[in-house]
């Protein structure tokens, strides 16, 4: 055990968490509630004319990720754009630099040239001050952030949620019979948040939790948190364990040390809230095998990420492909509507929207639900177990 442990350490690094398919805690950083405003709210706008939709990016800074984010995002939208048929849309593009105050100062400014809809920004602070000005001249904010506390009244989150991966991975369990699940995840923000997710999406489907495990954030705190793992899951008679690890983090370690503290993939499931297979190296990791995660639909991402690749020359950013799916909502709902395309209710219609993240539809709470598939990790390759469904039925969750 303990040759083994240090053979693995001295293999794995704790990397500043960074959720794959997303921006990671960046995205999930603290902010005040955005203005309310009821589901009827919204400007009203003539559809058959040329709709001005303002495009807020965290470009303009020193920081060179941020403006390649920037430029990516807006790649994404004017390829949208391009895409779209009967619908005109006149995109003015802002930047926030990331800045809170500089949020609210372009936001203002956007609307103050016509725009209708605001599609950003990125970042959550910066998402929420963008929410307070537009919400004071009735407009509604497709923000990229993944942070739900940010969301409602006029703000909208497009980012993925782990509430929403997290529905999708116990609902699935449920489904195959390993509904029975254990926690575990590392005490940091991330993790708490991720853990509630869990907790939360455990209300919404036949899922039942059996025990929760927490451990510090290092190499040296999983290693003795294994015992506690080890127990809590056998003691509590589970059949799954969901794992808020990614690997970047302690995932790997986490999946190579259970199976000697009799917790191992042959008489557990393991799934996890993160992708698993990025970077590739993870997929030959031992203990992830039949290993289960979630992810977008493979065939649209594929396609979009061919196509922005053939355009631009480099693989686009995880999250650019957001600016498409925003642009492409506002154009089935300007296409489709009257004056009222734009309000909350038309953006929050049950049937959703398709992207090229798949299908999604967002909720009266300023949240979103999307159509994710199911995969597992099988002789280190990823295997979809369960298609990501096209379109939606039902008024959601």
């Amino acid at each position: 055990m303990l040759s083994m442990t240090k053979r693995i350490i001295g293999h794995v690094r704790f990397a500043a968490r960074r959720s794959a398919g997303f921006l990671g805690l960046a995205a999930l950083v603290a902010a005040c509630a955005p203005g309310a405003m009821g589901p009827t709210a919204g400007p009203r706008v003539n559809p058959n004319a040329p709709v001005t939709v303002a495009l807020l990016v965290p470009g303009g800074s020193a920081d060179a990720g941020r403006n390649t984010l920037a430029a990516n995002l807006e790649n994404a939208t004017r390829m949208a754009i391009a895409d779209l048929q009967g619908v005109q849309i006149d995109l003015r593009v802002y930047n926030t630099a990331g800045s809170p105050a500089q949020a609210a100062e372009v936001t203002a400014q956007a609307i103050s040239d016509g725009a209708a809809v605001i599609l950003g920004p990125v970042f959550g602070d910066a998402a929420a001050a963008a929410g307070r000005v537009a919400a004071q001249r009735n407009i509604n904010v497709l923000s990229f952030s993944n942070n739900t506390d940010i969301a409602g009244g006029n703000v909208f989150v497009l980012g993925a949620t782990f509430e929403n991966t997290a529905q999708r991975m116990l609902s699935y369990a449920v489904s195959q019979g390993k509904g029975r699940v254990a926690i575990v995840a590392e005490r940091t923000a991330e993790g708490q948040i991720a853990e509630t997710a869990i907790r939360t999406a455990a209300g919404r489907t036949a899922a039942s939790l059996t025990g929760t495990v927490t451990y510090e954030f290092s190499q040296q705190g999983v290693v003795n948190a294994l015992p506690q793992i080890s127990s809590t899951v056998r003691s509590g008679g589970a059949q799954s364990i969901f794992f808020t690890a990614n690997t970047a983090g302690a995932l790997p370690l986490l999946a190579q040390l259970l199976p000697e503290n009799s917790v191992g993939p042959t008489n557990y499931q393991f799934m996890g809230l993160t992708r698993w297979d990025i970077p590739a190296a993870t997929l030959s990791l031992s203990g992830v095998q039949g290993g289960w995660f979630a992810l977008p639909d493979p065939a649209l991402t594929s396609q979009f990420e061919a196509r922005y690749t053939a355009a631009y020359g480099t693989a686009p950013h995880p999250i650019a492909g957001l600016g498409y799916d925003g642009v492409a909502a506002i154009g089935a709902l300007l296409r489709n509507g009257g004056s009222d395309a734009l309000t909350g209710a038309s953006l929050t219609q049950g049937s959703g929207f398709l992207g090229v993240n798949g299908a999604f539809r967002l909720r009266s709470d300023g949240t979103n639900e999307r159509a994710l598939a199911i995969a597992s990790i099988e002789n280190n390759e990823v295997v979809i177990i369960d298609p990501a469904p096209r379109s939606f039925t039902g008024s959601g969750f």
